[in-house]
């Protein structure tokens, strides 16, 4: 178990010195491997007997498909996510009106000046 954590959760790679972080890492993994063990109890039974799930290859697949686990449990579980257009607009506009961004200052410094 401790070498799939640190293979797959990456237990080996946290990079904080704060040691409330850590603990916030270490316990996502936990969960994490919490739940992949469980559908891994659901895949076994759904499956034919013969088939054979290695746990370092499960975690991997688990992983590379977690994004999509979440999407149908969360579609199974009666949650609906904001749209995606409202979202995007939402998270990118400039929050300060007043403040130039980088882009803007250094448009405007760039520009030839018209003398008169």
């Amino acid at each position: 178990m401790f070498r799939e954590l640190k293979t797959q959760y990456e237990l080996d790679e946290f990079d904080s010195s704060n040691r409330d972080v850590v603990k916030i890492l270490l316990y996502a993994a936990l969960l994490s491997l919490l739940v992949s063990r469980e559908l891994l109890d659901l895949v076994t039974e759904q499956a034919d007997d013969e088939i054979v799930f290695p746990p370092e290859r499960w975690a991997a697949t688990f992983r590379s498909h977690a994004q999509l686990i979440l999407h149908e449990l969360g579609e199974y579980l009666g949650y609906s996510p904001p749209p995606l257009l409202e979202l995007l607009i939402e998270d990118a506009q400039k929050i300060h009106q007043q403040r130039t961004i980088l882009q803007e200052t250094l448009a405007t410094a760039t520009q030839p000046r018209c003398e008169s």
